[in-house]
């Protein structure tokens, strides 16, 4: 079972996680160990093992990348730890990025490493534009693999640029 049959919902991109803050709940209780005591072994294995796969799945329906990452690899397009070639014009433009942040820290110039970090949501916008709609408006059945693959680009760009924000004082 997928955390999308869970919580009896279509695969999506997107989720909207406080749509699903009612039904998780309601589940969160029908799968609490401390209410099957008095049920087999099985069962309380059983009940054990969902109340695990249902708070995973809240976790990773809480976090929009997490959500992208786990259509990705249920769709067999992205493995765990899998390395991922970007474009090599993209790189060069996130090199000059770390290569201005490098000069900004190491002078501690405040008001350039703001402007790194506004260029950094800047180029993250535009690189969810293309995909926008895919992510927004994906269902499993309209939504085709090329689409997908498109998605799985801008997740690995979105995941270097988050990490060079994330290393910003």
């Amino acid at each position: 079972m997928n955390y999308f049959e869970l919580f009896e919902i279509p695969v999506q991109l997107k989720v909207d996680a406080n749509a699903l803050k009612n039904k998780f709940y309601n589940l969160s209780r029908k799968y609490h160990p401390d209410f099957h005591t008095q049920d087999s072994l099985e069962i309380q294995q059983e009940v054990l093992e969902k109340s695990s796969v249902l708070n995973k799945a809240w976790k990773t329906f809480q976090n929009p990348d997490e959500t992208l990452k786990y259509v990705l690899q249920l769709k067999k397009l992205l493995e765990e730890e899998e390395k991922y070639a970007l474009s090599p014009v993209f790189l060069m433009e996130v090199m000059e990025i770390n290569e201005q942040l490098m000069e900004a820290k190491a002078e501690g110039d405040e008001p350039a490493m703001e402007k790194i970090r506004s260029t950094i949501e800047q180029f993250q916008h535009n690189i969810y534009a293309p995909v926008k709609n895919y992510i927004e408006d994906y269902s499993e059945n309209t939504g085709s693999e090329e689409e997908l693959l498109q998605v799985k680009t801008y997740y690995f760009k979105k995941k270097y640029l988050q990490r060079i924000l994330d290393g910003l004082p």
